[in-house]
C-alpha cells in the first residue's frame, strides 16, 4: 500500500504515515471533549441543512455559526491552552481527522489562531497547514488557513516564503490558492515580489478559485498601492475575473 506524501519545510518530502507517526503527542483530550461539548450546546438544528446545502458538503453540520466556533474556541483554548506545540499541533490535528461535523473542523482551525496559543505559533506548523488545506479541499477551510499560513510569513519570512514559492506552482489548486492570498492584511509590509511569484503561474488558469483569489489579492493591496496594482494589471495578461476584481475599487 502506497501512502500519501507530504512535503516538509526543508523541501523534502515524507510518507503521509511518518508524519503521523511523528505525530504520537497526545492530544489535549480536555479541550477537545470541551470544545464537542460547547459546539453541541451551541447548535442551531433548523440551520444545519442549509449550512451544509450551502458548502456542498458531505460532512454535516450542526448548525453553529463560524463566528460562534471561534469564539468557543478561543474561550476554552484560554481556560485550558495547550503545554506545548506538540500537544498543540496534536489537537488540532485529532479536532480535525475525527470530525463528525463541519464544525469540529471549523474549530481546529480556529484553535490554530486562538490568542491563547500565540506563543506555541512556529515555523514547523506549515506543515500541518498544508495537510489540512488539501484535505479541506473546499474556500471555507482554505480562506480561514490562509491566514494561519500568512501569519507564519508575518513572523518568519525567511522560512516561509520559499514554501509558498513552491506552493504557487503546485499541482493542488488550494496551495496555489493559498500562495496568492496568503498576504491579505500585510498592507505596506506586502511583499511584492512574492505576490508577483504567486500571480504570475496562475494568471492564464481557467480555475474559478484562482481567478477571484488574483483579483482578491490584488484588490486588497490596492488600498496601499493603486498605482502598483494599475500598472501590474496593464502589463500582466489576466482574466477579465481577475482584472474586474482587482480594479474594483480604483
Amino acid at each position: 500500500m502506497q501512502h500519501a506524501a507530504t512535503s516538509c519545510i526543508d523541501g523534502s518530502v515524507t510518507p503521509r504515515s511518518a508524519v503521523r507517526q511523528a505525530g504520537d503527542v497526545p492530544a489535549d483530550a480536555e479541550l477537545i471533549a470541551a470544545v464537542r461539548a460547547g459546539l453541541r450546546t451551541a447548535a442551531e438544528p433548523e440551520r444545519a441543512p442549509m449550512m451544509q446545502a450551502y458548502m456542498k458538503s458531505s460532512m454535516p453540520y450542526l448548525g453553529v455559526r463560524v463566528p460562534a466556533v471561534r469564539a468557543l474556541v478561543r474561550a476554552e483554548a484560554k481556560r485550558r491552552p495547550p503545554s506545548d506545540r506538540a500537544t498543540l499541533e496534536a489537537t488540532i490535528r485529532t479536532l480535525w481527522r475525527e470530525a463528525a461535523v463541519r464544525e469540529e473542523r471549523y474549530a481546529a482551525t480556529a484553535l490554530a489562531g486562538a490568542p491563547a496559543v500565540r506563543p506555541l505559533r512556529a515555523p514547523e506548523l506549515i506543515d500541518l497547514y498544508r495537510e489540512l488545506i488539501v484535505e479541506g479541499a473546499w474556500w471555507d477551510h482554505v480562506d480561514e488557513l490562509s491566514h494561519r499560513v500568512g501569519e507564519l510569513l508575518a513572523a518568519y519570512p525567511d522560512r516561509i516564503r520559499p514554501v509558498l514559492l513552491g506552493w504557487a506552482v503546485e499541482p493542488d489548486r488550494w496551495l496555489r490558492r493559498v500562495a496568492i492570498i496568503g498576504q491579505l492584511g500585510f498592507r505596506e509590509r506586502t511583499d511584492r515580489d512574492l505576490l508577483t511569484a504567486a500571480i504570475e503561474p496562475n494568471a492564464d488558469d481557467p480555475d474559478f478559485f484562482l481567478r477571484k483569489a488574483i483579483g482578491w489579492a490584488l484588490r486588497e493591496y490596492a488600498r496601499t498601492d493603486a498605482a502598483w496594482v494599475r500598472r501590474f494589471v496593464e502589463t500582466h495578461r489576466l482574466s477579465p475575473l481577475s482584472v474586474r476584481e482587482a480594479t474594483k475599487h480604483l
